[in-house]
């Protein structure tokens, strides 16, 4: 065959990337999915997204260790006698015995006290960095557009505080994302894998309800009545005002904000805060500033001690963020003040929802309809090898088409990994669409190879791969108005065509041509 030409080593390359995007995992444990607000597993700080790796010592491989493994401890385990965790480890006695459980994950251990199974939900680590959507988990999915119409940057907060909302519900697999149609009109896409419609329909369909207290009094509430602004992108007023190392390898920085309340917001913060004492620092009042979305602690403030029974209708708010350098703890204290400054200047959700389409799908279903594509594919791609084989009577030429259509597959896979893209049915679809464009201008390449005309071998491929580039502007012409067709339902379809068409003319089309000019040689 000779030395390997330009174009061969960069589809090689471009393989080895893209089994590099993909790259396998070989770690053992479950992903926790979702853990119950009101429940042990809860309050001892366990989220979703955590890999459990081991509980009460025993190693957990997968989902059905996971699930044995509660089994035997619930029904054998040894009571630890009549107690319960309250506060930082303090121990108080009750009147039911609990079984002590060890949740071991890969960054802590969890200790619950608990005469019952975790209330959380696990799934297998998955076996590569290819993300599936909603269509292929199994879940809800809610297109909402708010009642009155709102600009993108309002859509942007609405996204931002509605994510805020989920995040508390200890949710893992959520996505919340604008989308918008040929019309204008936008709309919010909320996608939580392993949720039924109505969990969805209860999570988003009330506006909610912000809250501050110092204490267990009401200071204000969210929205315009308590709140008349927030400093966000004023440098005097907003901002990471230091950072220093706390420890050995951990850094810390903090972020101040002024939050402007309204004349009776300030009146009753200042009766509130009256008669709490100040800390022996002297620098904040004993009590923090809670604040709540829906009943549920998000965060906590310190409240500075010059505030103490004032009537003011500026308070400065300040926070933390930590890391293991000082870059990473800078961009997480700018992170929590983004969040922070979102929460109190929205508080609950500014708009009511309207749900204008709301989705369910079976992960089993999806599974299997997923398989049965794959395989009608795999078949349609082996039929047209042995059609081209029939053909040229070439065995060489039929396995090159069967290399390069495989080989586009594979680079589509590892382009979507590296882009964090989920797959979803309609990406899928547009794989399968971007193959069959594939093999038609694989065909084209090998009927212009063939032509009786007085041209040399490489003019004849010239003129193949300039008809081939040609229906790819075409093709992606075409594509780009349905990116917002159906509200963006369809931009799984689009972005893998276009992606599945702009690595073949770019990548496998040359490369293929290389190939057919080797054999024909």
């Amino acid at each position: 065959m000779g030395k390997l030409t330009f174009r061969l080593w960069l589809l090689i390359i471009v393989l080895i990337l893209s089994l590099i995007a993909i790259s396998p995992s070989l770690e053992s444990g479950v992903v926790i999915r979702s853990v119950d607000v009101n429940s042990s597993a809860y309050d001892a700080g366990i989220r979703g997204g955590e890999v459990i790796q081991g509980i009460n010592g025993q190693e957990v491989s997968d989902i059905d260790d996971y699930g044995r493994i509660i089994n035997e401890i619930l029904s054998t385990g040894e009571t630890v006698g009549k107690v319960e965790v309250v506060g930082d480890g303090e121990i108080d006695t009750t009147d039911i015995e609990k079984i002590k459980i060890t949740i071991s994950t890969k960054d802590t251990d969890y200790i619950l006290f608990t005469n019952e199974a975790p209330k959380i939900t696990v799934k297998d680590i998955p076996s590569s960095r290819i993300k599936t959507g909603l269509d292929l988990q199994g879940g809800a999915r809610a297109l909402v557009k708010p009642e009155v119409e709102i600009s993108m940057a309002q859509m942007n907060d609405l996204i931002e505080i509605t994510r805020n909302r989920l995040n508390v519900f200890g949710l893992s697999d959520l996505s919340v994302r604008s989308v918008s149609d040929l019309e204008g009109n936008n709309f919010m896409v909320v996608e939580i894998a392993g949720a039924t419609p109505n969990d969805l329909k209860d999570l988003i369909g009330k506006q909610g309800k912000f809250e501050a207290k110092v204490g267990n009094e009401s200071v204000f509430t969210g929205g315009k009545d308590d709140i008349s602004d927030v400093c966000r992108n004023d440098a005097t007023c907003a901002g990471i005002r230091n950072c220093g190392q706390t420890g050995e390898g951990s850094w810390s920085c903090q972020f101040a904000f002024v939050l402007y309340l309204t004349e009776e917001a300030a009146q009753k913060h200042a009766d509130v805060t009256r008669n709490i004492s100040i800390d022996e620092a002297g620098e904040y009042l004993t009590e923090k500033l809670y604040l709540f979305i829906d009943d549920v602690e998000v965060d906590s403030l310190f409240v500075g001690a010059d505030l103490k029974g004032k009537v003011t209708t500026q308070i400065s708010i300040q926070g933390p963020g930590s890391g293991s350098n000082e870059e990473e703890a800078f961009n997480n204290a700018k992170r929590n003040m983004n969040k922070l400054q979102t929460i109190l200047l929205t508080g609950s959700l500014p708009y009511k929802l309207e749900i204008v389409k709301l989705d369910t799908i079976s992960p089993s279903l999806g599974e299997k309809f997923v398989n049965n594509l794959l395989l009608a594919g795999a078949a349609a791609i082996l039929v047209v090898s042995l059609i081209v084989f029939l053909r040229y009577r070439n065995f060489k030429i039929s396995l090159a088409v069967l290399f390069t259509a495989f080989s586009e597959i594979f680079i589509i896979l590892g382009f979507a990994s590296l882009m964090n893209w989920n797959l979803d049915l309609p990406s899928i679809a547009g794989i399968l669409i971007a193959i069959g464009t594939g093999v038609d201008q694989q065909i084209i390449i090998v009927d212009e190879s063939k032509r009786k005309e007085e041209m040399s071998l490489v003019q004849k491929l010239k003129r193949a791969l300039f008809i081939i580039t040609g229906a790819y502007f075409t093709s992606v012409v075409s594509l780009i108005p349905l990116w917002w067709v159906g509200a963006g339902l369809l931009r799984g379809f689009v972005f893998t065509t276009i992606a599945g068409i702009t690595i073949g003319v770019l990548i496998t089309r040359p490369a293929f041509a290389d190939i057919i000019k080797k054999i024909e040689k």
